[in-house]
């Protein structure tokens, strides 16, 4: 384990290697203590390099066996080998030779997760970003493009299934039980995208014919028994193959495409060329052990990935800095998929809620950082929020701009210019200034700069001259010192609605450039007058959520409410709805209202009574609608000296007097939307599920008991309506005897299967209130959770931490202690998944003084630690900074 912190790594100081690694040779013999690897390198000097210029491969933890240069031993002296680093002195003249390294390492005491380890048996690889060097030293980074070809040995009684990426081109028997299988992939590629998986698993295969008519085999990958719920997944993987040739014109170009799916994976999932490796509650699913959630999450992983093989394989990036240029653009392609799956409108709400939740957060704290880091000292911990989902954003605002022909031209020209290449984030935007004809420098810096640029917006209405001004202002105040902060280019689509609920047209507009429904905000400060409005308008903002930015001052509650009533634009009407809330909620936390107090308005009220009764929505719109904001919206709202108690108990009361108001139509939904046919997993189904049980949950508070939700829990057939009604039970009646008897019930039923059982911890980890921690400290000893495992850290400490706000932000300062502690345990053998759970204290300068002093406290102590990985240092330095 590397320890301490890292060393840092600059974007100005990059440079190509002075050599290149034209091809790889792997030959690996698996043991479970102790496998072979010889690694047989075809290497060429740059052009202009000096002859004498060293060659220097990196490792982590290796311990070299053998090092040959052109079938030539390496004699000692020169060379020099470390566990993280090889450098050879003494090469050949010649440009191009061939160097053979020998290196032996052990799976099975790979607790980190990188490189080559095992899972349940099963031997599986993780090698972004830097675990390629946990297996042997080589030029391990994006910009060394190699074609791959592996040969895999294994006892056929323990690895029957030997795989890697690419085409299978040989295999066959060995002596004394042992077999092989050699594997080549084509395309060059970089080295973290090297796959292998050796063990005993079933399998499901299909296949899919590409638009050129090209037979391609699909294999998923699970544990025996399992296959059938991998039937989903397969459905997704065929769906996402036909979407981006049809969308996108991206064709896949192998003779397979296979899924793996194991217990132990640090992340969600790994694109590995032609050999994806999934964290198995991404793959697996059925309607008794999986939620519509799940199902949706499925269908986008497994897209995400998948199209990966275009965007971030084909082309791949330059360096890490460029990681959004794989990432953003991969989620936007995953993101617009998901849309064209299911509800568009109610897509982009999730979409928007999660990167509020999340990337916000992490914009105005210690962690901040551009969508393309300009420095780091650890880059796993740089997959982020800000990278994947404000990566995406920064996609979808060039669409915004260009429009939609445009900016397929210029990705189309993006692919003609860089497949087979490792690109820059200058690469992708000059695509589309060329396709486009146009200049994009300012909005680049939507690429360099970090935080959330902030509008301040104002308007007014001459009726006489049937004028309307609107002022917009645009700020970033820069979260980290010394940042730069110059206004960007905002597209803000927009609609400036009447009376009758729909957009009022204008004659004419200045102060600004509007393209239909986008104004471009690019200064400082714009006044744009439309001239010929017939009557005072109400201006509908950031329709779509067309940037990620936030509005402060907030909008007045009366254009709220109005907006609430009569925006023509769905997504409109939820912002406008959610706004109302978020301010209404805030204003009676900030009060200290008590759980008594009627904490919104009774026109709220009335607002939000109709959305759930007008069938004319989707029930999935009405059930965003109808969700309050979360306890930690809230508190961003707020901002600072936060009280999650205060906030918990406004949140608590909205919703029984939300419930009290709306209960008739609350109980119709329930009773109304009852299923009446077979379980579907559609976006259809999954709708009438979630308004249905948002109308269970508001009953429930309306009665201030859990009866419902424990007939509801006992007649559920189907995961999403069992661990819905049992969240509802253990949180409103925590303690009682019908929430203890449920996850009895609940552990009895399912303690064979882990993916389900992290459900039961996450459901009793989230429980509001200082108890929850002790629950969380035994829940430690049950047999169901590892400590090794990062899906059960994840679902019990992870939850607690980043999913309940009362208990981790406990005023006795328990919570971060306990979270600290946890994380020095994680930190031995997983750094990783450490430093993850760390970033749940990003936000703790925000807390009331005592709190902070408390949070201050534990990770000071934390860092006292004599043995930190530079993974879990990187984040506490600047978290404390």
């Amino acid at each position: 384990m590397r320890s301490e912190t890292g060393t840092v790594v600059r974007l100005e100081d990059y440079r190509p290697s002075d050599y290149l690694i034209d091809t790889t040779n792997l030959f690996l013999t698996l043991n479970a203590t102790a496998t072979t690897v010889r690694a047989t390198l075809s290497v060429r000097r740059r052009d202009g390099v000096d002859v004498n210029a060293p060659l220097v491969l990196v490792g982590d933890g290796l311990q070299l066996d053998s090092l040959d240069i052109d079938g030539e031993a390496v004699v000692d002296g020169d060379f020099t080998a470390k566990p993280d680093q090889l450098e050879i002195r003494a090469l050949p003249k010649e440009d191009s030779f061939d160097l053979t390294i020998v290196t032996t390492i052990d799976p099975t005491a790979n607790t980190q997760l990188m490189g080559l380890y095992r899972s349940n048996g099963t031997y599986c690889t993780q090698c972004e970003a830097e675990g390629f060097r946990r297996i042997t030293y080589y030029l391990d980074r994006p910009d060394i493009l190699s074609v791959f070809t592996v040969r895999i040995e294994a006892r056929t009684e323990d690895a029957p299934l030997l795989l890697s990426n690419g085409n299978r081109i040989e295999d066959g028997m060995l002596e004394n039980g042992w077999h092989y299988a050699v594997w080549h992939d084509p395309f060059p590629k970089p080295s973290y995208l090297f796959a292998l998986v050796a063990g005993n698993l079933g399998v499901l295969r299909d296949s899919f014919t590409t638009k050129s008519g090209r037979q391609v085999a699909l294999e998923i990958y699970v544990e025996h028994g399992k296959e059938p719920r991998a039937t989903y997944a397969m459905d997704a993987l065929k769906r996402s193959m036909k979407w981006d040739e049809d969308t996108f014109g991206r064709e896949y170009d192998l003779d397979i495409f296979m899924i793996v799916a194991v217990s132990d994976f640090n992340m969600g999932a790994m694109e590995n060329k032609g050999l994806n490796i999934f964290n198995d509650k991404y793959v697996l699913a059925d309607e008794r052990t999986a939620t519509d959630a799940d199902y949706a999450n499925i269908e986008a992983i497994i897209a995400h990935e998948y199209f990966h093989n275009w965007t971030g394989n084909r082309i791949t990036c330059r360096d890490w800095f460029q990681l959004c240029l794989k990432e953003g653009l991969t989620v936007f392609r995953d993101h617009e998929f998901s849309a064209d799956a299911r509800s568009r409108t109610v897509k982009r709400i999730s979409e928007v809620k999660l990167l509020k939740a999340h990337q916000f957060p992490e914009d105005a704290g210690p962690l901040a950082h551009p969508v393309r880091p300009r420095r780091y000292s650890e880059i796993n911990n740089f997959y982020t929020a800000t990278v994947y989902e404000k990566g995406s954003e920064v996609v979808r605002m060039i669409r915004t701009i260009l429009g939609e022909d445009v900016f397929r031209n210029g990705l189309d020209l993006y692919f003609e210019r860089h497949d087979g290449e490792a690109a820059t984030i200058e690469d992708f935007v000059r695509a589309f200034e060329d396709a486009g004809d146009t200049d994009l420098s300012q909005f680049a810096l939507w690429y360099e700069q970090p935080g959330t640029p902030n509008l301040a917006v104002s308007s007014r209405y001459d009726a006489a001259a049937k004028r309307f001004t609107l002022t917009i202002e645009q700020r970033l105040k820069p979260p980290v010192e010394n940042s730069p902060n110059a206004p960007m280019h905002l597209p803000v689509k927009f609609g400036l609605v009447g009376s009758q609920s729909v957009d009022l047209n204008w004659s004419s507009v200045s102060g600004a450039e509007v393209t239909a429904d986008v104004i471009h905000v690019r200064e400082a400060r714009h006044e744009i007058v439309f001239e010929g409005i017939e009557e005072a308008p109400v201006p509908s903002l950031l329709r779509g959520f067309s940037a990620p930015v936030t509005v402060y001052p907030e909008p007045d509650g009366s254009k709220l409410a109005f907006l609430a009533k009569n925006d023509p634009d769905e997504y409109g009407r939820w912002q406008a709805v959610s706004g109302l809330i978020a301010a209404q909620l805030k204003d009676a936390a900030l009060r200290g209202a008590e759980s008594s107090t009627q904490v919104l308005d009774e026109s709220t009220c009335a607002i939000l009574e109709e959305i759930a009764a007008d069938d004319r929505y989707e029930p999935a719109f009405r059930a965003l609608c109808l969700t309050l904001p979360g306890e930690t919206d809230i508190a961003r709202e707020i901002g600072s000296d936060i009280d999650p108690d205060a906030i918990h108990a406004v949140h608590r009361a909205a919703s029984r007097q939300l419930g009290l108001h709306a209960e008739r139509i609350f109980a119709r939904l329930y009773h109304g939307l009852a299923p009446n046919e077979p379980y579907s997993p559609d976006a259809a189904h999954a709708g009438r599920r979630s308004l249905r049980n948002i109308a269970l949950g508001y009953l429930c508070h309306a009665a201030g008991k859990v009866d419902l939700a424990v007939e509801a829990y006992e007649a559920a057939d189907n995961m999403t309506d069992m661990a819905h009604a049992l969240g509802i039970l253990v949180h409103l009646a925590p303690g009682s005897d019908a929430a203890t008897e449920a996850l009895k019930a609940f552990e009895a039923r399912f303690r064979g299967d882990a993916i389900v059982m992290d459900k039961w911890f996450v459901i009793q980890a989230t429980v509001p209130g200082d108890v929850t921690l002790l629950t969380v400290k035994a829940l430690t000893g049950k047999p169901a959770f590892s400590w090794d495992n990062p899906n059960r850290i994840r679902s019990l400490i992870g939850a607690f931490s980043a999913g309940n706000p009362t208990s981790f932000n406990r005023a006795d300062g328990q919570g971060y202690r306990f979270l600290c502690d946890a994380i020095g345990k994680i930190d031995a053998h997983n750094p990783q998944v450490a430093a993850r759970l760390l970033t749940a204290m990003r936000s703790w300068k925000n807390m009331e003084a005592g709190r902070r002093a408390h949070a201050e406290a534990a990770m000071n102590a934390l860092s006292a630690r004599k043995k930190l990985s530079s993974d879990v240092r990187d984040i506490l330095e600047r978290t404390l900074t």
